[in-house]
């Protein structure tokens, strides 16, 4: 499987997407203030924050560091009709069902000067017409399989019944507006719907987006309240950010960055958190190769074996694969180094079947 996932940023327009967007890649997506000014999605890779790199380049005084990386595409802004094809609706669409995991942007302050294309500021609605479009578009997909499903129930598969049940069970669902993810199904039933790939079912961040003055206490702002109280109900995070304020962070030096977030009573910048829920969502996580040439971080999906973790090094890696040697980074910057790690019995030879852990510190053996 692919690692090259990517996160689909959404909103509507003037919401403070692009701005997002741009301080995420500093790709410099146009932000206007007017609808539809973003129309072919940009992408933007961005390296994952991981403290865990820079200890572990001083331990073993590596010459460099490489973090992992991560896709986001910036979507056109959406509007109410864009299942039937209003404003960029299509092109919304199709953009959409190419990404792996959705962050939808909702502003959550008030601006005299940015209009707002449903006239007053209200997360809760925004979120609702995103999810209406999505789940008209889910509904087309999911009545075309049920009809060709009742052609095939004359040939006596005995799974027909089931998925058709399954299927119509979430169109029902649908058709009052709740996205397929917020359906309660069996294990059974979420293996029929997840063969087609609806749109409502991907996984989902909601990025609040608030004033510069209120980022240090978001959490105070109703608009943020609604919206972490909405995200929690799917089992969804929320990060609340000021889109403006990123965008400002992102154009800083490293130590005028540190000063500025000081000076907004922010450890780091929102981005950040961004990025690393934006890594979860996608279910990805990073091993990590360290030596005197470089300190790295490899992205692979959870649950990967050991061999194909090699193989993202080199495909001889996989071919040639012998064992891994591998000492978790706890247990390696508890002990100060390999060798330490190694007399405590911390440093394991696993083979073909290991699955891969989070902060697993390796060296593959492979002979070909």
């Amino acid at each position: 499987m692919s690692t090259n996932l990517e996160v689909g940023i959404v909103g509507l327009p003037n919401v403070g997407k692009s701005t997002l967007f741009n301080a995420i890649t500093k790709a410099g997506a146009e932000a206007a203030n007017y609808p539809f000014c973003t129309i072919e999605p940009n992408v933007g890779v961005v390296d994952v924050p991981d403290t865990r790199l820079k200890v572990l380049s001083d331990m073993v005084k590596a010459k460099k560091i490489v973090p992992a990386a991560m896709r986001f595409v910036d979507i056109a802004g959406l509007v109410k009709g864009a299942s039937t094809g209003e404003g960029l609706g299509n092109k919304f669409l199709a953009h959409i069902r190419e990404v792996d995991a959705i962050a939808q942007v909702v502003r959550c302050f008030e601006d005299g000067n940015i209009t707002h294309v449903e006239g007053t500021i209200d997360p809760l609605r925004d979120i609702e017409i995103i999810n209406t479009e999505l789940c008209l578009a889910d509904m087309e997909s999911v009545e075309k399989r049920i009809e060709r499903l009742g052609k095939l129930l004359k040939a006596g598969d005995k799974k027909v019944p089931l998925e058709k049940a399954a299927l119509e069970k979430v169109l029902a669902g649908l058709g009052e507006a709740i996205p397929a993810r917020r359906i309660d199904l069996t294990d059974e039933e979420k293996e029929f719907v997840k063969a087609l790939q609806l749109l409502t079912l991907k996984p989902i961040l909601y990025i609040t987006n608030v004033a510069e003055d209120e980022v240090a206490h978001a959490e105070k702002n109703p608009f943020v309240q609604a919206v972490q109280k909405y995200a929690a109900e799917e089992g969804a995070e929320s990060i609340a950010v000021s889109a403006k304020m990123e965008a400002e962070i992102a154009e800083l030096p490293e130590d005028e960055a540190q000063e500025f977030l000081a000076m907004a009573g922010l450890e780091e910048p929102g981005l950040n958190r961004i990025i690393k829920a934006g890594f979860k969502l996608l279910g990805l996580m990073a091993y990590i190769t360290a030596g005197e040439i470089e300190v790295r971080a490899w992205t692979i999906v959870r649950g990967t074996k050991a061999p194909q973790a090699a193989g993202k090094i080199h495909t001889d890696f996989e071919r040639g694969f012998i064992r891994a040697e591998i000492v978790s980074y706890k247990d390696l910057v508890a002990c100060g180094s390999k060798a330490a790690a190694r007399e405590k019995g911390l440093v394991r030879l696993e083979g073909k079947d290991y699955v891969m852990q989070d902060g697993d510190v390796v060296e593959f053996r492979f002979n070909v």
